[in-house]
């Protein structure tokens, strides 16, 4: 799995190859929310120097009270991506890895290319007690599967037995907080979970995400990234957003889930999974439904190791869900 992967979001190569300019193209390829809320005036300063040591607190403390991590400041990183890199240095060389499948492949790749022979069980009851790291995404991108609180601190227990180390990659977790397992990394050494700012509010572009982790771990993360790692103004906006309340966005980001619903279920697709911010549809002409649609300039994400499987992410507003349903009603009739 040395090989790079394709991930969603590829308007302007796809508008190359099918016309069309790229803002005219209607992204379903992501599972960001298209309905971002306003941003925050940031003021020049921040443009104009450094992040300072204040800004990084007030973003740590702002992301504590909105992920309800107690007693734990979270670290701010330029994105999740930035953080998955490094894991291969938390574990010995050879040891035995496993990431609970199939799931966001970067995991995979990143470990493999380090050297790992990477397990991948498909449930964390069937992970090996003597894997020294194990991954698992909650709710799982992309199939949607979000396992109870109860099985995962289970298998962090299990681990932490043999000197296990369980990260949970949270990206998707933000619209339903109840099932996070952040709290727990209180009471759990060998715990750590990644958050993603970027999918919840919509502003992948800015680059960031957090860990929530033991503090001597959350120090080797730092030292790793180095001085100034994010930037003022993702900082500025995180410290912004963080404050407001959550309910209107999530009630936003259920309307727009409940119009891809109505679309998908017209067109007599079968939904093989979801979260609020996509679905995935399985269909043995899943292939021959992403051409289609993309000669209509919609995007979708298709899967290479999954040819069934097509995922859908949300329009940003009523006009693109029938735009989509009309692009399927059209499918279904060829």
């Amino acid at each position: 799995m040395s090989g790079r992967i394709a991930h969603g979001g590829g308007i302007g190569a796809a508008a190359a190859l099918y016309g069309g300019r790229p803002e005219g193209w209607l992204d379903l390829s992501t599972g960001l929310n298209p309905c971002p809320p306003a941003l925050p005036v940031i003021a020049d300063r921040v443009w104009h120097r450094l992040p300072d040591q204040d800004l990084v607190t007030r973003a740590r403390q702002a992301a504590r009270g909105f992920y309800g991590s107690g007693n734990i400041l979270p670290l701010p990183v330029p994105g999740t991506q930035s953080v998955i890199q490094l894991l291969p240095r938390l574990v010995r060389p050879g040891a035995r890895v496993a990431v609970v499948s199939p799931t966001y492949g970067e995991y995979g790749r990143v470990l493999s290319l380090n050297g790992f022979a990477v397990d991948r069980p498909e449930t964390p009851d069937a992970v090996v007690p003597a894997s020294d790291l194990v991954v698992v995404v909650n709710p799982n991108n992309p199939t949607g599967r979000l396992y109870p609180r109860e099985e995962l601190l289970a298998l962090a227990d299990r681990l932490a037995g043999e000197g296990g180390l369980l990260v949970v990659d949270e990206a998707f977790g933000d619209c339903d907080p109840a099932a996070s397992i952040v709290d727990a990394v209180q009471t759990r050494s060998n715990l750590v979970v990644f958050r993603s700012f970027g999918k919840f509010f919509g502003y992948a572009g800015i680059r960031l995400g957090f860990v929530v982790a033991p503090e001597d771990m959350l120090e080797r993360f730092a030292d790793w990234l180095g001085p100034w790692a994010v930037s003022g103004p993702a900082l500025s906006v995180a410290v912004d957003l963080f404050g407001r309340e959550p309910g209107p966005l999530r009630r936003v980001i259920e309307e727009r889930r409940a119009g891809l619903g109505s679309a998908l279920s017209a067109a007599g697709l079968t939904v093989e999974g979801s979260t609020p911010l996509f679905a995935l549809v399985t269909d043995p002409r899943a292939d021959e439904l992403h051409e289609h649609l993309c000669r209509a300039h919609i995007l979708t994400r298709k899967f290479d190791y999954a040819p069934t499987w097509l995922r859908f992410g949300l329009a940003p507003e009523a006009d693109g869900d029938a735009r989509l349903a009309a692009a399927l009603a059209d499918w279904r009739q060829n």
